[in-house]
């Protein structure tokens, strides 16, 4: 038994190079201790205390691959080749009850056939060898195209093959990249919004990556995390939100100028574009992620949360190229952090036929957005309700039952839909009174406190769930907290913005713009290639949390 546990320190990985290299075979192995029939009040808090406070809740059937299964004591074992996964289950099964029994615990043992490896000679299979001659053939294109752009005289002409050619250019997509040319229909505080939820959205995902992490202060680490300022970290799923708020106020804006100027929308153009941006950054990392990266490292977690997850793209890939991944669950879901990309596509496949009837019929169109909204909120509310959902100790059923469905995201895209048809019909020349400004300003920061500050105390390991304030917090958080943005794009389109909106408004954050789908897309890649190579048992403080943010 390892020293520390009563201050968390349950995850044992022992030494899987040494294991490996005595051509022995090594499982990481999941032990579940739950109380059975005692009252005693040490053993409760004995129990409490190893489990770090149940900061998180999980089940041994949570699929572990993308949220660790946090309840569970991992623990590597070492043995001969020849045993089967069915024989050290049954061994240890055997161990924990001579260990536990007369003592009011009851301890549970799994060892999955996929978390036990041995080392082997084999090459790489010829898949992963073709994948990989696909990445190197584009880098080398990329390196031919921006040699022949530096070398090219001949700028004016214009040719289909020339044009394609330096599409792969690093100088010309640098240069645009880094331009900060602001266009004139640009709608400039966005940028600034989106790298800021986008930086907190990643502090949030880099948080969750970290629990997969052995410490041996895990309660300490549980105990600070417990604190009311720690819901700048607990509030991932509202830095989504906005972005779903923005997708709806840009398609509107955007398909608004064609309705001015035409009376119609390109429908087909508009879908076209959209799968042209989206489609091969996406093909791509599934390919990389499929193919690539299992034999890029290995580790005691490397076949949960690395080999696990490219046996489901190979199996479901085809899922996420048709956006319809979402609807599968995050156990079945290839490249689970792009459930967002599946909600927002099927949003904006109905949002041309919203912009068409707001813009022939305001009046009817506008009272349709707001039944939209109405009904997704009461949608949501409901479930989370009736379901008990949270997202601590149901954390699965939430993502799953709300979190990644687009009617119960909804409500959010038509504030951007009806966001959007406003500043295109005012547009940037509205004089607002100070008075005004001040009361917008005072409901902005009022819808800031209800949506960030008022619900932290839901953080506290003293909180005692109430499915109230679940369900309050998932049908009119976020509504709350898009309306705080929303107000700050509305200031600053129409020339009110005070210091807020011009610091959004910084042409800078244009760069950040363009490189916000590849940073959304590759981040998760990272993290579990990071957790995947943990070998060793680390101390939790906050300058490590601060370090594993930047690293």
């Amino acid at each position: 038994m390892p020293s520390g546990i009563l201050s968390g320190n349950i995850n044992q990985y022992g030494d899987i190079d040494e294991c490996l290299q005595a051509e022995a075979k090594y499982c990481l192995t999941y032990l579940n201790i739950k109380l059975s029939g005692t009252e005693s009040h040490v053993l409760h808090t004995v129990h409490t205390l190893m489990h770090s406070h149940h900061a998180f809740r999980s089940t041994p059937q949570d699929p572990g691959h993308r949220v660790p299964r946090y309840s569970s004591m991992h623990w590597g074992v070492c043995v001969p080749k020849s045993c089967a996964p069915e024989d050290v289950e049954n061994s240890l099964k055997k161990f924990a009850d001579s260990v536990t029994q007369g003592t009011g615990l009851k301890a549970t043992v799994q060892v999955n056939p996929e978390m036990c490896q041995v080392q082997t000679n084999e090459g790489l299979p010829y898949s992963t060898k073709f994948v990989g001659c696909l990445f190197l053939g584009l880098i080398c294109l990329a390196a031919m195209a921006t040699v022949y752009d530096f070398m090219d005289n001949k700028k004016d002409q214009k040719g289909l093959g020339n044009e394609i050619l330096l599409a792969f250019s690093l100088k010309k997509n640098s240069q645009k990249l880094f331009s900060l040319d602001v266009p004139a229909d640009d709608i400039s505080s966005i940028h600034g919004i989106r790298l800021f939820n986008a930086v907190m959205l990643y502090f949030s995902h880099k948080s969750m990556a970290i629990f997969y992490n052995p410490y041996m202060n895990r309660t300490a680490m549980a105990e600070a995390l417990g604190k009311p300022w720690t819901v700048i970290a607990r509030a991932a799923s509202l830095y989504t939100d906005p972005f779903i708020m923005m997708s709806g106020l840009l398609t509107a804006y955007s398909l608004g100028r064609q309705m001015q100027k035409h009376q119609k929308i390109d429908v087909m153009r508009e879908i076209a574009s959209r799968l042209l941006r989206l489609m091969p950054t996406l093909g791509g990392l599934i390919l990389f992620c499929t193919f690539i990266l299992p034999y890029m490292g290995s580790g005691p977690q490397w076949p949960l949360v690395i080999n696990h997850h490219a046996e489901i793209c190979k199996n479901h890939w085809w899922r996420n190229m048709l956006f319809i991944h979402n609807y599968f669950g995050f156990k079945n879901m290839c490249l689970t952090h792009t459930h967002h990309i599946g909600i927002d596509t099927q949003l904006f496949m109905v949002s041309p036929l919203l912009v068409y009837i707001v813009y022939r019929w305001p009046k009817q169109g506008l009272w349709t957005l707001l039944t939209i909204g109405l009904l997704s909120t009461v949608l949501r509310f409901y479930t989370s309700y009736i379901m008990q959902l949270n997202l601590v100790s149901q954390m699965f059923n939430t993502a799953d039952y709300s979190y990644i469905l687009p009617t119960h995201r909804a409500s959010v895209y038509v504030m951007g839909i009806a966001l959007g048809y406003l500043l295109r019909q005012l547009g940037r020349d509205v004089k607002l009174k100070s008075g005004h400004l001040t009361l917008g300003w005072f409901i902005a920061f009022a819808m800031l406190y209800q949506s960030m500050i008022q619900p932290s105390k839901m953080g506290s390991r003293f909180y005692v769930y109430d499915r109230m304030d679940a369900a309050n917090y998932a049908a009119f958080a976020p509504i709350t907290w898009c309306l705080f943005f929303s107000w700050i794009i509305f200031t600053s389109h129409t020339g009110n913005g005070g210091i807020i909106s011009k610091l959004a408004s910084w042409r800078g954050f244009q760069i950040s713009t363009r490189l916000a789908y590849t940073f959304y897309l590759t981040q998760f890649p990272v993290f579990f290639y990071n957790v995947g190579r943990v070998r060793h048992t680390d101390t939790y403080s906050l300058q490590l949390l601060v370090k594993s943010f930047i690293i």
